[in-house]
């Protein structure tokens, strides 16, 4: 079990743009403001990358290929089952989920031909996993397919407003099929998300607070949830955690920390009038914004703190986040930021909540939260008082005492569309299903 530590950065170097990043920075990008571009120092990577284990994309057959007790693994399945059953009865005839659902993404106006493309990637995914091969599943790789195949389209993904997202779902989705068919789209997918991803192309330098994140669709400001979206991605289409797209992530990645350096002189402002608890936010980019600090009635931007004073929230979705996202781009669990991360982890434990946030974005909190801890690669996590956690059979608990009698999810908390019982039931079987995959190791 990781245990947390108090490490020194001299284990660290600091960062040097990959070798495709070495170029000046072009001239800046029209689309974005200088006056909230904020250069800080560089950001301090690992002497040495530590591979990944590659992504798992089926779940296992039988329980002696997971720690879990039969019993345990017998009931998971059964929900599993009861989910894609109900999802299977909310498939429209063109083979999507989400059809006709408006969604308003942060700062963008509503969108919903983009969304009905994302979450029916997302469930082409989960029947993919289950190791599914009927019609259902069939349906929504083509209407997959059928809007992604052509330049025209994903110029329209692009403009759509929900770019990264649904290219990430997309890709991910791809993978996860397994079917040579698919393998020239699943590339061009992973390219589309390396190309607008902000670096020096769009005239950005790697010690600015924007270089290495993705945003909205068009080119919006970065953010952690986007870039972890990307991130998951490239991890499932078994992008090597050395790759240049990667490690310019983790320069972002890394900044969303709430982690405070050898010298707080080099920090953000946010960080180094904060508590340094390890956790992350939603960006620190424009100077910063936290979900959580707006729950707190301090501001999303942390605006509303008495001068001087300014610091940011962080909270659990955005915490498990940026701990898999650092573990992708290959930092090794002895790494200080790895470190930090699991500490706030050790001291958040809880399936009852999006700690920070409540209720809100429970279901996508507990799909990040069981992709953290598979990529973490322990049976068993430890908390704060020292207490041991089979954390596969209490995500199981959690997932199953919430499962409804039509066998769907649904959280009374509609924000972030997890009102929408198709988004909320395809996130919990997404967190299901990591749970019930085998036990991997990395390299």
């Amino acid at each position: 079990m990781l245990s947390f530590v108090s490490l020194a950065l001299a284990a660290c170097v600091a960062f040097n743009p990959p070798p495709d990043a070495s170029l000046s920075p072009q001239q800046l990008d029209a689309r974005v403001d200088p006056s909230k571009i904020t250069t800080l120092a560089p950001v301090a990577l690992a002497q040495s990358v530590k591979p990944c284990a590659q992504a798992e994309h089926r779940i296992a057959t039988t329980a002696a290929l997971v720690p879990l007790d039969i019993v345990t693994f017998d009931r998971a399945s059964a929900a599993l089952d009861r989910g894609l059953a109900f999802l299977a009865t909310k498939q429209s005839r063109r083979g999507a989920w989400f059809e006709g659902t408006e969604v308003v993404a942060t700062d963008m106006e509503p969108r919903m031909r983009a969304s009905a493309l994302a979450v029916t990637a997302m469930g082409a995914k989960v029947f993919a996993q289950a190791g599914r091969q009927d019609a259902v599943r069939g349906n929504a790789f083509a209407y997959i397919a059928a809007n992604t195949a052509t330049t025209e389209q994903r110029k329209g993904i692009e403009d759509g407003g929900l770019g990264t997202y649904v290219m990430s779902a997309v890709a991910s989705a791809l993978a996860s099929s397994s079917e040579p068919e698919f393998q020239e789209l699943l590339e061009t997918s992973i390219a589309w998300l390396k190309a607008t991803q902000w670096d020096e192309t769009e005239g950005l330098a790697s010690n600015t607070d924007w270089y290495g994140g993705a945003g909205y669709g068009n080119r919006k400001r970065p953010d952690l949830s986007n870039t972890q979206m990307m991130l998951d991605a490239l991890h499932d289409a078994n992008v090597s955690s050395d790759d240049p797209a990667i490690q310019k992530a983790l320069a972002f990645v890394a900044r969303a920390q709430n982690f405070k350096s050898a010298s707080t002189t080099e920090d953000a402002s946010w960080i180094a009038q904060g508590n340094g608890d390890g956790g992350f936010v939603y960006s620190p980019a424009n100077g910063g914004e936290s979900f959580a600090s707006e729950a707190a009635g301090e501001g999303r931007f942390g605006e509303k703190m008495p001068a001087g004073s300014r610091s940011l929230r962080s909270y659990g979705s955005m915490t498990y986040a940026g701990f898999k996202s650092l573990l992708y781009a290959g930092l090794s669990p002895d790494d200080p930021r790895v470190q930090a991360a699991l500490g706030w982890i050790q001291s958040h434990w809880t399936f009852t909540e999006n700690s920070g946030l409540g209720q809100q974005g429970y279901f996508y909190y507990l799909h990040a939260m069981s992709r953290a801890l598979s990529a973490c690669g322990q049976t068993e996590m430890i908390d704060h008082a020292g207490a041991k956690h089979e954390w596969r059979r209490e995500l199981i608990d959690a997932i199953l005492t919430r499962q409804r009698a039509d066998g769907s999810w649904k959280n009374d908390e509609p924000r972030w569309e997890e009102g929408n019982a198709d988004l909320a039931t395809i996130y919990a079987l997404l967190a299901l299903e990591e749970a019930l995959k085998p036990s991997l190791q990395s390299e």
